[in-house]
């Protein structure tokens, strides 16, 4: 299946930039609403501590050290991972279907990955924590430390994705000049610094490298590397343990990546009557690869329910059997599952299929792994092999101070796409076109 959007003209690419519409103020209202509300809850964390949240010390202190926090931190790189595999695999397998909603997916990584940074400065308590305890023991603790490596990978991956994203904004800001405010003028200017028509072939062959490596770090460092391996190093804790965690971690990345984008460029398809440019083929597609990857989310959780109840090791059998016993995994599960029920039906027969329904499945799939992650943060810290106190260790449930830090974050990624579409374009010129040379030497 191939979408050919060539014959859209450049006043449609740039609405977002030169329209105002009641709908983009509606939203702008509600994201910064959302952000009032996590700020007014993180305030109080920041007056009175981490007691004002549900997270304390193991054993009979109650509950656990970390929490929604951290789970929320795995889910935004998770999203942030699958955003840019999606365009970079765009740009290197030639999947031009997709090509109208891969500058969305870049920008979704930027936006992903920096709320999974903010997750990391509001869960230390203090913020300057960040300047007097993790950087000084940075040059110390890269060789050996999991939780070092996974912020250095990170780094390393927002670098990537940011040079990765300025190389395609040159070309578009160049072409689209004309139609853009002259307001952000000295923005055009920083971006387009010493731009020659000469640079284009090289800036593509330096794009494609930089996706070459995006597509490789990806899976081997990231969401299917250092990420999981966080965990996974640990045998301590029986429900963390294990080889599967690789795949695990890179399978819900991708399902909560695919259904990120879906809402994106719904959202703007919507707001902005981009019918042509974004058609519905490109949702229909991306509905096949969230059905692909949810299906190989289930099928690594039934592979770790497995391999934990029959014949496991009895911390790994008893921290299992604890989350089979939870009907918030169930709940988990169960979303995950109906989207796939929806997909595949609608596969079946494409009268089911429509773009608010898709929309609907993907914030169910969101939710879903967003719950998954969480409770696999705290049932691994629960349920250990060792066993520091006698009492029964103690329940954790998110504060209303933890939720509002889900509400923000949302709202962050919200007013950093309405603010960027107002700049720059959040589709390639190269989608409209159709006539940008290949670059056959690499």
């Amino acid at each position: 299946m191939s979408v050919d959007v060539t014959g859209v003209d450049r006043e449609t690419l740039v609405r977002p930039i030169q329209t105002r519409s009641k709908y983009t103020i509606a939203v702008l209202l509600a994201a910064l609403a959302g952000i009032g509300v996590w700020l007014y809850f993180y305030l109080q964390q920041l007056q009175h501590g981490l007691v004002v949240t549900h997270l304390g010390d193991w054993g009979s202190g109650g509950g656990v050290p970390w929490g929604l926090y951290i789970g929320a931190f795995i889910w935004w790189v998770g999203i942030a991972h699958g955003g840019i595999i999606l365009s970079a695999a765009v740009r290197l397998l030639g999947m031009d279907t997709y090509q109208p909603v891969a500058r969305m997916a870049e920008l979704l990584t930027i936006a992903a990955l920096s709320c999974a940074g903010l997750y990391i400065l509001i869960h230390v308590g203090r913020p300057d924590r960040l300047v007097t305890s993790v950087l000084p023991a940075w040059p110390t603790r890269v060789q050996w430390s999991p939780l070092v490596w996974d912020v250095t990978v990170i780094t390393a991956y927002f670098v990537l994705t940011a040079t990765y994203l300025l190389l395609t904004i040159r070309y578009d800001v160049v072409r689209l000049r004309d139609r853009l405010p002259d307001r952000f003028e000295p923005l055009y200017e920083a971006l387009t610094i010493g731009y020659t028509e000469t640079e284009d072939a090289v800036v593509e062959r330096m794009v494609w490298w930089l996706a070459f490596a995006i597509i490789i770090m990806a899976p081997l460092l990231l969401h299917g590397g250092v990420i999981p391996w966080l965990f996974a190093l640990l045998p301590s804790m029986a429900g963390w343990s294990g080889g599967v965690q690789g795949p695990s971690f890179l399978s819900i990345a991708l399902t909560s990546a695919v259904s990120g984008i879906i809402i994106v460029a719904a959202a703007f398809r919507y707001a902005y009557d981009w019918e042509e440019l974004i058609p519905l083929q490109v949702f229909y597609g991306l509905s096949k690869w969230l059905g692909f990857f949810g299906l190989l989310f289930l099928w690594l959780q039934l592979q770790q329910v497995i391999t934990g109840i029959f014949a496991a090791p009895t911390t790994l059998q008893h921290a299992t059997e604890v989350k089979l016993a939870t009907p918030i995994y169930w709940v988990a599960i169960g979303l995950v599952l109906l989207a796939e029920l929806y997909v595949f039906a609608a596969a079946l027969k494409a009268e089911l299929f429509s773009i608010p329904r898709i929309v609907a499945v993907s914030v169910l799939v969101l939710v879903g792994t967003l719950i998954e992650k969480t409770l696999f943060v705290v049932e691994g810290l629960q349920h250990a092999h060792f066993q520091l106190y006698d009492a029964v260790p103690g329940v954790y449930v998110p504060s209303i101070v933890e939720l509002s830090s889900v509400l923000g974050a949302v709202s962050i990624v919200v007013l950093f796409f309405l603010g960027v579409s107002k700049v720059i374009p959040v589709v390639e010129l190269h989608a409209i076109e159709g006539d940008h040379e290949e670059v056959g030497d690499r």
